[in-house]
C-alpha cells in the first residue's frame, strides 16, 4: 500500500489543481469543525458528512456529473439525517474496523504479501507526461483507489486470526460505548474522524503545493502515529469540555427568549388600555 501511495504522489504532480484544492480544502474545514464541535452539532455535522461522502462517491462512481452527485449528496444527507444515531453507530464500527485493521498492517503487515503481490490497475498512466484534464485526473484517482481497495482485500485473505479478533473486539467495544457512553464514544469518533479528514485534506493540498507528504509520512510513521493519537486525544477531550457549557449556555438562551416573549404577552400594551 505504501508503494501505491508513493506513486500517486508522483502521478500527482499531473493532476488538474481543482481535484485536489477542491477535495482539499473541503476535507480541512469538515474536519476541523468534525474535530473540534463534533459533539455539540452531531446531527448537523453527521448530515454534512453524509452528504459530503455521498457528493464524493458520486463523482467518482458516475464520473464529471455534477447534478448527478448533488442528487446523490442530497439523499445521503436525508439518510444520515434521519437515521443519525444509527448512522453515528456504524461510523463508530467502521472506525473500529479501520483502526484495528491498520495497527496489524503497520506493526506486522501480514505474510503473504510483497511488493511483487500488490496489485496494479492497469488503466493508471505514466508517471511522466503531460498535465491532466479534470476527467482524466477524476478517473486516475478512481484507479488507484481500486489498487488501494484489491490490496486491502488481499491483506484481509492473509491475515492471521489474532488479528480478526482484534478488530472483533475493537467493534464491539465501539458500538457497545455508543449505546452505554454516547456522550464519550461521540466525542472520540468526532475527533478521530476530524482529524483523518485534517490529515487527508492537508495531504491533497500539500500535493498540489508541490510537497511530497506522503513519502514524510512513511518515512516517519511514528511521529505522524503520535501526532494523531495527540489530536485525536485533545479533540476528544475539547469537546467533553466545551461543547456541554455550548449546550447549556444555548438552552439558557432559549429559555430567556421564551421568558421574554411569555412577558410581552401578559404585558398590557398601552394601545389597549
Amino acid at each position: 500500500m505504501f508503494e501505491i501511495a508513493q506513486d500517486f504522489e508522483r502521478m500527482a504532480a499531473r493532476f488538474s489543481p481543482i481535484v485536489l484544492i477542491g477535495p482539499g480544502l473541503t476535507a480541512v474545514i469538515i474536519g476541523l469543525f468534525v474535530w473540534l464541535s463534533g459533539l455539540r452539532f452531531a446531527r448537523a455535522l453527521v448530515t454534512v458528512l453524509g452528504a459530503f461522502i455521498g457528493g464524493i462517491c458520486g463523482l467518482f462512481t458516475i464520473g464529471r456529473n455534477v447534478t448527478a452527485a448533488a442528487v446523490l449528496a442530497v439523499v445521503a444527507a436525508l439518510i444520515a439525517a434521519t437515521l443519525h444515531r444509527i448512522f453515528i453507530i456504524i461510523l463508530a464500527a467502521c472506525l473500529a474496523a479501520a483502526l484495528g485493521f491498520a495497527i496489524g498492517y503497520l506493526v506486522k503487515p501480514y505474510v503473504g504479501i510483497s511488493e511483487e503481490a500488490i496489485p496494479t490497475n492497469q488503466s493508471r498512466l505514466p508517471v511522466q507526461g503531460p498535465a491532466l484534464s479534470v476527467d482524466a485526473s477524476v478517473q486516475v484517482m478512481k484507479a488507484y483507489m481500486i489498487d488501494v481497495g484489491d490490496e486491502i482485500k488481499q491483506a484481509c485473505s492473509q491475515m492471521p486470526l489474532y488479528n480478526w479478533v482484534i478488530i472483533v473486539v475493537l467493534v464491539v467495544i465501539f458500538i457497545t460505548g455508543e449505546i452505554y457512553f454516547w456522550r464519550l464514544t461521540t466525542a472520540l469518533c468526532c475527533a478521530v474522524l476530524g482529524t483523518m479528514l485534517i490529515f487527508a485534506g492537508m495531504i491533497l493540498l500539500l500535493l498540489y503545493k508541490g510537497s511530497v507528504p506522503i513519502s514524510s509520512v512513511c518515512s516517519w510513521p511514528l511521529f505522524y502515529t503520535a501526532v494523531f493519537i495527540t489530536m485525536s486525544a485533545f479533540g476528544t477531550i475539547e469537546q467533553l469540555l466545551l461543547c456541554p457549557w455550548l449546550e447549556s449556555k444555548a438552552i439558557r438562551r432559549r429559555e430567556a427568549k421564551k421568558d421574554k416573549q411569555r412577558r410581552d404577552e401578559t404585558t398590557p400594551h398601552w394601545r389597549t388600555t
